[in-house]
């Protein structure tokens, strides 16, 4: 490796990526350890903890994995330091991956079910940015970088409470490069665009009439690229922003999305199918 890619290496770093038992946090985690990191990972219960540790043992993946809710300071606070006894070193590296959504009309939605996406979307990676801190403040560096989305920049129907708390995050990002980019850490974001994975297979079955799901049509109309992003699209920015190479990148939100922030649309009639790139559903992570 000439001296100039090593600064992509991820080397001896240790990294640790909230709610990676699956889809996108499981593909930032494979994609850091192909680049030499060691992982940890937590989410919520022990079925999908045992889950992922079944999936990184597959993929030949030592990790440590343990059951952890991001939005108990006391069970974080707990989870770093066993982590980083078993790693034998502290985090270098954070991925706010864990997350939750709930579809319901705003006047639907009770204050309950509002406080729960912010607490996870939100109040998670601030309890979980601030547990790995002072370590990084100690060491001189580290790499935060938080789970975006296009609800960060843009409205939808019955996402009230998500489109908040990732347009908060957006501003935790930029308020964490404010306050600790002196001690060489970096704090960025990862906008995905509309992503394939199981969670989202849905939205693109064809109809009974052989159709396309009008939802799979609005995206593609919306979106030069004309397909759904695959996890393998994020998993290069993921690795830069973690190594050495961002280390004069703070504060920024990067949208991965095809270009459907920059692109007004089309007509959704006016699609041409046999022009579409399409998903293998059976490799969507």
């Amino acid at each position: 490796m000439g001296d100039f890619l090593k600064n992509f290496s991820l080397e001896g770093k240790i990294a640790w990526i909230t709610g990676a038992s699956y889809g996108l946090g499981l593909a930032y985690a494979v994609a850091y350890a192909e680049s030499g990191a060691k992982i940890v990972f937590n989410d919520i219960n022990q079925e999908l903890v045992d889950k992922g540790l079944a999936e990184y043992k597959k993929r030949g993946i030592d990790v440590y994995g343990a059951v952890c809710d991001v939005t108990k300071e006391d069970q974080v606070v707990k989870f770093v330091a066993d982590a980083e006894k078993a790693m034998g070193g502290t985090i270098d590296i954070l991925v706010n991956n864990a997350g939750i959504i709930k579809r319901i009309p705003m006047t639907e939605m009770t204050v309950d079910q509002w406080q729960q996406v912010i607490d996870v979307d939100l109040t998670g990676p601030f309890i979980c940015s601030k547990a790995v801190l002072p370590a990084m403040i100690k060491k001189g560096s580290g790499k935060i970088i938080n789970a975006c989305s296009m609800m960060s920049e843009f409205g939808r129907e019955t996402v009230s409470a998500y489109a908040a708390a990732k347009g908060g995050l957006k501003m935790l990002t930029r308020n964490i490069c404010s306050e600790y980019g002196q001690y060489n850490i970096q704090c960025n974001a990862i906008g995905p665009g509309y992503i394939a994975t199981p969670q989202t297979a849905p939205l693109r079955e064809k109809q009974p009439d052989g159709s396309m799901h009008p939802f799979d049509r609005f995206i593609r109309s919306k979106t030069p690229a004309q397909r759904w992003g695959k996890t393998e699209d994020l998993m290069g920015l993921a690795v830069f922003l973690a190594s050495p190479a961002s280390d004069f990148i703070n504060g920024q939100v990067v949208y991965i999305d095809g270009g459907i922030s920059a692109y007004i649309g089309q007509d959704p009639n006016n699609l041409d199918p046999s022009k579409f790139t399409d998903i293998d559903e059976n490799e969507a992570q």
